[in-house]
């Protein structure tokens, strides 16, 4: 949590120039001159590069949250107990979710500036593509929570997807994979064994692919997952939990796949 504990002591000058870090000073409460922006800056190099990326992951996953939400014209219940979830899961202190939450609300504003919210966060991240990656992944999971995605929320999603420097090939990957995970986290609420069509779009494979094409899926999306190296990478924290409930999801599939092929 040392990145926020920074972000609270007021070293998140590397931002307050930015679109980030207005959507940020605002929801924590702050409002910065224009012309501190590059004291604060000179100040923000006491901040390692890891914090910078963790506080700007941050920010724009709530953010950008909030804005996917309000693409279809209105804010569902059940998107907002999704991103009441996500707090839940991250065991944000008091002070965080009151921040998370003034974030998915800024996001909904019309004149929510998303493109530069994306750009800045894909400098921060530089060429640190699993990261990129994990931030699509929330968006779309999130956009997902009250049904298939409709034409504006795809839209929106190829959008930021663009402005990640990813592809549509990734955006349908992606999507894929969480279509099929989806069956493994419902698990114990519906109280069924996913599919093995389910175990294998988990991987991103089809059940056509040969047992080394599966092997190297598997190890492929451990290691983009890999909580430790996520957060090396900039992941906050707090967002470990979410990091590790993909790999579980993930390494059941593949145990299931394998069972299946081993029995035939």
């Amino acid at each position: 949590m040392a990145w926020w504990g920074k972000l609270i002591g007021g070293a998140f000058g590397f931002m307050a120039g930015g679109a980030l870090g207005a959507a940020l000073g605002a929801a924590l409460g702050h409002q910065f001159d224009k012309g501190m922006a590059s004291v604060l800056t000179e100040g923000a190099v006491r901040v390692g590069n890891r914090e910078r990326r963790q506080t700007a992951f941050f920010a724009a996953t709530f953010a950008v949250m909030g804005h996917v939400a309000k693409a279809d014209g209105q804010v569902s219940r059940v998107e907002i107990d999704m991103a009441e979830s996500i707090m839940r899961q991250l065991r944000l202190n008091p002070q965080q979710r009151e921040t998370a939450i003034n974030l998915f609300r800024d996001g909904k504003r019309r004149e929510f500036p998303l493109d530069e919210i994306v750009d800045q966060l894909r400098q921060e991240c530089g060429r640190r593509t699993t990261l990129l990656r994990m931030f699509l992944e929330i968006q779309i999971q999130a956009a997902l929570v009250d049904g298939p995605l409709d034409a504006v929320e795809r839209g929106m999603l190829l959008r930021i997807t663009d402005r990640l420097g990813l592809s549509q090939a990734d955006f349908e990957h992606i999507l894929l994979l969480i279509q099929g995970a989806a069956a493994y986290e419902r698990r114990p609420a519906v109280h069924r064994r996913p599919s093995l069509d389910d175990a294998y779009r988990a991987l991103g494979i089809t059940a056509n692919a040969s047992d080394a094409e599966i092997k190297k899926a598997y190890r492929r999306l451990m290691n983009q997952h890999h909580p430790d190296k996520l957060v090396a990478r900039g992941l906050p924290e707090e967002m470990i939990k979410l990091a590790t409930v993909k790999t579980q999801d993930i390494r059941t599939a593949y145990e299931q796949v394998r069972r299946a092929r081993r029995a035939h």
